[in-house]
């Protein structure tokens, strides 16, 4: 090798311990060792990880030693320690997927998929790339639903808060007024009294009954077979709720279709997949029967047509992409159309429920404040008729 091919490679392998570097520091370094409660990695760690990686391999630099790096700058521990586990297992002889599986409660089945798919072709960064890419979008549209539910969420706080400051603090205040006088009261005012009566003298009950019916739903609409199905059948039967979860299942749906197929993961695994990241029974048991269709030798498009949650639209141009072969193109084509009409309907549904919420609130507030003012009149009427 004369100077310049020794020059010309010390300059390469410079530009790319720069570029590791560079991606190295853009983590934050860990912190001195203390007392702290620590979660597992979240979606934007598992994203920044794949990103750090993709990086890095592409420079050139080895999975093992990216690896160490990455795991050497995160700051929690025990995502620091799953890093630097994946480095030692594959220094044990094992493939990156076989050392990525040994922590599912991390990296999901997806993840690991994609990367066995990328062993073969021999493509690691080019696919892990595509993999932040997915992460990226889904934690976009996760995004996306979750800002589209806090405005409801706040108004239905401040109702519920308003109505009970009113209960406790402004009514007993009037009650005094109407002492002796119940039987001139309308039935709406002496409903509000009981109410506030039972609020004040029984709030160590109702409060906690409350809660606990909260977190009863709560756990029989996520914890409980039953329940997730109903609530998720609720869900698509609910007006303005029906089209955006509609939406979110069939952007999931073909996004993580489309991300697979063109990765080369095999199309029986590609359907399991998605069967298990769709967040709704419905459309699981849907892909379950496709995959069972799918495995006897049908098609896709074939499988899907006997389900009424596809629309027919999109079960035709799968069809089309089986026919020319084009299945992954059509399939992420398909996540980009309902990926901006998910956008839409977000939009539409949030603009739709500001109002309806402000009115409902309205009616609730008006409510109480005609029970006040009812038996006023009525008793004034009384005096003036006497």
């Amino acid at each position: 090798m004369n100077i310049l091919e020794k020059l010309g490679t010390q300059t390469s392998r410079s530009q790319r311990l720069e570029e590791a570097a560079a991606v190295s520091h853009a983590a934050p370094k860990p912190k001195s060792r203390g007392f702290r409660i620590e979660f597992g990695p979240s979606r934007k760690d598992i994203l920044n990880f794949t990103n750090q990686l993709a990086v890095m391999l592409r420079a050139g630099i080895s999975l093992q030693d990216a690896l160490e790096s990455i795991g050497a700058q995160i700051q929690k521990q025990k995502f620091r320690r799953i890093v630097l586990d994946l480095k030692q297992q594959i220094e044990a002889g094992k493939s990156f997927s076989q050392a990525l599986s040994a922590h599912p409660e991390v990296f999901s089945n997806l993840y690991i998929n994609m990367v066995a798919a990328a062993e073969i072709s021999g493509s690691m960064s080019s696919m892990l790339q595509r993999l932040a890419e997915y992460l990226d979008q889904e934690a976009e549209t996760r995004s996306q639903v979750i800002s589209a539910m806090i405005y409801p969420i706040i108004i239905g706080v401040m109702a519920v808060t308003c109505v009970t400051f009113l209960l406790t603090f402004v009514l007993p205040r009037f009650l005094v007024v109407f002492e002796g006088k119940e039987h001139l009261l309308p039935a709406p005012t002496k409903l509000i009294m009981a109410l506030s009566t039972g609020v004040r003298s029984y709030w160590f009950i109702v409060f906690p009954a409350i809660g606990m019916l909260l977190v009863g739903f709560w756990y029989f609409t996520r914890k409980t077979p039953i329940g997730k199905r109903w609530w998720d059948r609720t869900k698509l039967r609910i007006p303005l709720l029906r089209t955006l979860c509609r939406s979110l299942y069939i952007t999931r749906s073909m996004h993580t279709m489309g991300v697979l197929t063109n990765a080369g993961v095999p199309i029986l695994d590609t359907i399991s997949i998605t069967a298990q990241i769709t967040g709704n029974t419905l459309y699981e048991s849907m892909w379950k029967g496709v995959f069972e269709e799918v495995r006897q030798g049908k098609k896709i498009a074939s499988s899907l047509a006997q389900f009424t949650l596809m629309p027919s639209n999109v079960v035709q141009m799968i069809q089309s992409g089986e026919e020319s072969g084009t299945l992954g193109d059509v399939l992420n084509d398909i996540s980009q159309f309902y990926a901006r009409e998910l956008r839409t309907v977000i939009k539409t549904v949030t603009s739709m429920i500001e109002p309806l919420m402000i009115v409902v609130m309205g009616l609730l507030v008006g409510f109480i404040a005609m029970s006040i003012i009812l038996p006023i009149f009525k008793m004034s009427s009384v005096v003036t008729s006497g």
